[in-house]
């Protein structure tokens, strides 16, 4: 393992007061899959008062001394260094009440989530694992460090990351963890939304996303109960192969993974259930689920703590999914333009691509109402049309000029740029001042 030097100096100086020290975790992990580590944690024997003894001429910040962890500053890089540990009694499903430091790496692996995250590199010698880490990368495993139902009791969150690295890495759940995670899935209601909402959207971008929506339906359904509704809801039409479920994880699925993008994709149509109806031919409609998709989809996101741009922007993509060819004129698209941007725009036109692939009656087939959108998108970003006020040839002071009172001209600024992005006027500035005149 090629370590940097930012590391091995660190390693090197516990060494050189005797105490052993490893790279553990994530880092050691992704040497084995080939990857070049964003970042290193290390564990080592030496205790926590050890430790400031040790690097007492570095930059030292105490993380959490209580818990064994200390952060060293390296070369400018902030790198976590915990005490071998053994945690006590999990009273919250997320936190040990106490913990007890150790000289014994073992004790400390063994506490560990998932066995490929509970290996450790020495430079002496070399892969550290006890557990049988190797073997479950190889053969794309997740699976618990002992007794899952204990590692998931004492944080729930675990159920959360199991998902999550099974959908990022493409791996399966070993049947006792998938069997323990569906048993334990209400553990999740112990755990704070802000930590749930950060696994979840890291986990919708996995390229086994959903693979996972699907095998554990259920624990989706305990964070986001706007889900069961639409779980096995049939839609009785030709033009759907799947119920409401499996064609909303299908279309997260054919989105990019873009968090925002795939939020929207999760979302699209939870309003399904809302707004069911069969005509007299027995053909299954939806009218208006739009409206009921961005209500409850509103509802999840604040419950999640989501902040207020990602949810204004799931909510517009949402709400304008299923829009037909013929709404996307010029001047809807200009309209729609001056509170969207254009890359949200075409984040819409993926949308609408993904959810007309995942039917499964359309998977090779153009999506004309994207297509039209994105056409026109485009061709506006080349031409750099009004879209604001700002963008007006006429400001403030030329209706000061004119007569107008302060409090009228934003009204009379936002009236000149509706007639000028419905296309009743040019942006030029004796066109609008004329106009201007008349009122």
């Amino acid at each position: 393992m090629n370590l940097p030097s930012y590391i091995t100096v660190l390693l090197d100086r516990l060494a050189a007061h005797g105490f052993a020290g490893y790279p553990v975790g994530g880092c050691v992990r992704d040497f084995l899959l080939g990857k070049i580590p964003g970042d290193y944690d290390l564990t080592t024997s030496a205790t926590p008062q050890e430790m400031l003894q040790v690097f007492k001429d570095y930059r030292c910040i105490e993380t959490g001394l209580q818990h064994g962890t200390l952060t060293v500053v390296s070369e400018s890089n902030n790198v976590e260094i915990t005490t071998f540990r053994t945690d006590g009694e999990y009273r919250d499903n997320r936190h040990p009440t106490e913990v007890t430091f150790t000289r014994d790496l073992a004790d400390d692996l063994s506490r560990r989530d998932f066995t490929v995250n509970a290996m450790a590199y020495g430079q002496t010698e070399g892969i550290v694992d006890l557990f049988g880490g190797k073997e479950d990368l190889q053969n794309k495993i997740i699976r618990c460090v002992g007794d899952p139902d204990r590692r998931f009791n004492e944080d729930a969150l675990r159920i959360m990351r199991a998902l999550r690295f099974a959908s990022t890495l493409g791996f399966e759940i070993e049947k006792n963890t998938a069997d323990s995670i569906h048993r334990n899935a209400h553990l999740l209601a112990n755990i704070s939304v802000e930590r749930i909402f950060v696994e979840l959207k890291k986990l919708l971008c996995g390229v086994g996303a959903e693979q996972i929506l699907l095998q554990f339906n259920d624990v989706f359904c305990c964070i986001l109960p706007e889900l069961q509704p639409i779980t096995g809801l049939l839609q009785h039409n030709p033009h759907h192969l799947y119920d409401v479920y499996t064609h909303t994880a299908k279309t997260v699925s054919l989105c990019e993974a873009d968090p925002v993008l795939r939020l929207a994709a999760l979302f699209h149509d939870v309003g399904k259930a809302d707004t069911f109806s069969q005509d007299e031919n027995g053909v299954g409609h939806f009218y208006n689920h739009r409206a009921y998709s961005v209500q409850k989809a509103d509802v999840a996101l604040r419950r999640l703590k989501c902040d207020n741009a990602t949810r204004n922007t799931v909510l517009f993509l949402v709400d304008w999914h299923d829009r037909l060819f013929g709404e996307f004129t010029e001047k809807t698209v200009k309209r729609l333009l001056r509170t969207q941007s254009s890359e949200e725009l075409l984040l819409l036109c993926r949308l609408m691509r993904a959810d007309s692939k995942a039917t499964g009656t359309r998977l090779h087939e153009p999506c004309p109402s994207a297509d039209r959108l994105e056409e026109i998108v485009l061709r506006l970003q080349q031409e750099n049309p009004c879209l604001s006020v700002t963008d007006l040839t006429v400001n403030g002071h030329d209706l000061l000029a004119l007569g107008y009172e302060p409090k009228e001209i934003g009204k009379a600024l936002k009236a000149l740029l509706e007639a000028v992005t419905d296309g009743k006027i040019e942006n030029k500035k004796e066109d609008l001042l004329t106009e201007l005149r008349k009122n």
